[in-house]
């Protein structure tokens, strides 16, 4: 069963991976002065050169101006005695996560985007590395965390939310079965494996994690949100086939305080205030490098001195939601959700 992903945080969430997994690519120019091949057709050569051509001209000069960003950035936060820990890593991608609605589509967007956990840190260790870069000259106040608190209380708040599992089948009367099945003691989740069409949810056994109201069909809904904790729904019919639901836990709607809420919104503004500084502090460390790019033949290597940059300033990489990508689709699909 699918839920609405109109969700702006996730959006924003997914370009992070999205991006993330640009960085990760690598550009290796080829070495020595005889072609190598890259591959062979037929005994054809299709050389190293040539195929280093076609990345450059499909995105590469980009990517490898950002890891020239990011050795910037490595060689600027050794001179100020800056390091980042496994721990730090960890929670910026525990913060990442926070992102997603849910676990599986964290893991989802990372296949969506090819890359694996392990990549994924290494872009966050870049992004701790600048934040601590540039957290001195940020100062976050009192004043600035209420006014943003009284801005954004409306998002903050959590609506009322079920927990619920789901059979689905195909007939009433399979439906009816297997809802005579439950009741004289059979198991949900092994029931669902067994015989949900479901495909998205049966092997978590039906679960469909919390969703609030406006998410699911409204049959569906209404019934969920209806059910005590702990029981059984009678066989709800939607568009998409007959269900029996278990209500597993029920969520009443509530208003974080602004002191439950202080330490996320003076992290949310540092982060903030560090992706206003970072692109003219990135820039202005280039102008003081020396940086040779000899992938790009626009720029003789010549020119390059200190102080001066020869190549084209890049994206912050703390600032991936302005890349042109395009947003992934929904992380959970099945044509047998009972979505409106």
């Amino acid at each position: 069963m699918n839920k609405k992903t109109s969700n702006k945080t996730w959006i924003a969430a997914f370009l992070v991976v999205f991006v993330a997994f640009g960085s990760y690519v690598m550009i290796y120019p080829p070495k020595g002065k005889a072609e190598e091949a890259a591959a062979k057709v037929n005994g054809v050569t299709i050389g190293k050169t040539e195929v280093l051509n076609q990345v450059m001209a499909s995105g590469g000069k980009e990517l490898l101006n950002q890891m020239i960003d990011n050795e910037v950035i490595r060689q600027e936060a050794k001179k100020a005695g800056i390091t980042v820990t496994a721990a730090d890593v960890d929670n910026e991608l525990a913060s990442t996560k926070k992102m997603f609605p849910t676990e599986d589509a964290f893991n989802q967007a990372l296949t969506s985007s090819g890359m694996t956990v392990d990549a994924l840190k290494q872009q966050l260790e870049t992004q701790v590395t600048l934040r601590k870069l540039l957290e001195p000259q940020i100062n976050v106040t009192d004043e600035d965390i209420k006014q943003y608190y009284d801005q954004n209380l409306e998002s903050m708040k959590t609506p009322e939310q079920v927990k619920a599992s789901h059979i689905l089948v195909a007939t009433k009367e399979e439906a009816e079965s297997i809802l005579k099945d439950l009741k004289n003691g059979a198991d949900f989740a092994t029931v669902a494996k067994e015989k949900s069409t479901d495909t998205a949810t049966k092997d978590n056994g039906g679960d469909l994690s919390y969703f609030g109201k406006g998410e699911m069909d409204a049959a569906f809904e209404k019934a969920a949100f209806a059910l005590p904790v702990g029981q059984l729904s009678d066989v709800i019919q939607t568009s998409f086939g007959y269900h029996i639901i278990k209500v597993t836990d029920h969520k009443q709607a509530t208003t974080p305080t602004l002191d439950e809420k202080k330490d996320e919104i003076r992290e949310t503004l540092v982060k903030q205030q560090v992706q206003t500084l970072s692109t003219d502090w990135l820039n202005k460390k280039k102008s003081e490098a020396t940086i040779v790019n000899y992938l790009d033949k626009s720029t003789p290597a010549t020119t390059a001195t200190n102080g001066t940059s020869a190549t084209t300033p890049a994206t912050s990489p703390t600032s991936p939601a302005t890349s042109a990508t395009t947003p992934a689709p929904s992380p959970t699909s099945s044509a047998t959700n009972a979505t409106k």
